[in-house]
């Protein structure tokens, strides 16, 4: 068995249609942590156009701002909105909410942010599970 010093902050979660992406956020999200996850991500685009995503945030810590604002990254997000159709955030600080009411209206994404104890009506919007 393989013990890791610091397991990822961004874990994949299964869901019940290969067109669905589900991840957990823990802790405090690194430059490694979101290479990772959109990692995942670009090997669904390869397999689907479009995809769902379900993110929950349990015992968020924040994240690496040099990380959040590289050219990878913001090259991450930009080509994540071309392949996802719907976005639910569930959980995480209020400032989450906040931001995604403010973006909304400028995408195509549809997006929903719901409670930490709303997860059960985050997967039925996706129809996933």
């Amino acid at each position: 068995m393989i013990v890791h010093d610091n397991p990822p902050h961004i874990r994949r979660m299964e869901t019940g249609r290969d067109d669905a992406f589900g991840f957990e956020i823990t802790g405090h999200i690194t430059a490694s942590d979101i290479e990772n996850m959109f990692g995942l991500l670009e090997a669904a685009y390869e397999l689907h156009d479009r995809i769902d995503v379900l993110v929950v945030v349990r015992e968020f810590e924040g994240f690496d701002w040099s990380a959040a604002l590289r050219k990878s990254t913001l090259s991450g997000k930009a080509h994540a909105l071309k392949h996802i159709r719907r976005y639910a955030v569930v959980g995480g600080p209020g400032w989450m909410s906040a931001a995604m009411g403010f973006f909304k209206p400028f995408l195509s994404v549809e997006m929903r942010h719901f409670a930490l104890d709303e997860e059960a009506e985050a997967w039925a919007w996706l129809d996933a599970a």
